[in-house]
């Protein structure tokens, strides 16, 4: 692969700060209540969220201009869990919840929603390693 864009950012574990090395993100981190901590500050499972819903989004926006398909008023909800695994580590999952317009209900948004799958760069850094679970709402 040749990089187009690298982005870096550092932390320094779940109870510190996430910063991004042009100083755009900078960002208390906690434990989630549901894990026992405060609440205060943002988790990694939110950040993976927020990214993974905007790029599948983008990718989806790109299927869609090569076919010719209007998705300016799609939404795309990523829901990441996190909980322990079958070997006593933790492990995470996904549900992609897109909200698609009338005109793209039924196959034709089935179709749109495994070709963005295919095509998006989070999807496909997690097929194999996590489960995704598509969801048309």
């Amino acid at each position: 692969m040749d990089a187009l864009y690298t982005a870096v950012a550092t932390a320094n574990g779940r109870e510190g700060r996430a910063v991004s090395s042009d100083g755009q993100i900078d960002l208390p981190l906690g434990f989630p209540v549901a894990m026992g901590g405060n609440g205060k500050g943002t988790n990694p499972e939110q950040l993976f969220a927020a990214g993974y819903a905007a790029c599948f989004a983008s990718a989806m926006g790109s299927i869609a201009r090569q076919e010719k398909l209007d998705v300016k008023d799609v939404s795309v909800t990523a829901e990441v869990s996190i909980g322990k695994d079958t070997d006593g580590g933790f492990g995470l999952s996904v549900v992609m919840r897109v909200e698609l317009p009338e005109h793209l209900e039924g196959a034709a948004g089935q179709e749109l929603l495994e070709k963005t799958h295919a095509y998006c760069p989070y999807s496909k850094a997690t097929r194999g390693n996590i489960p995704v679970e598509l969801v048309i709402e």
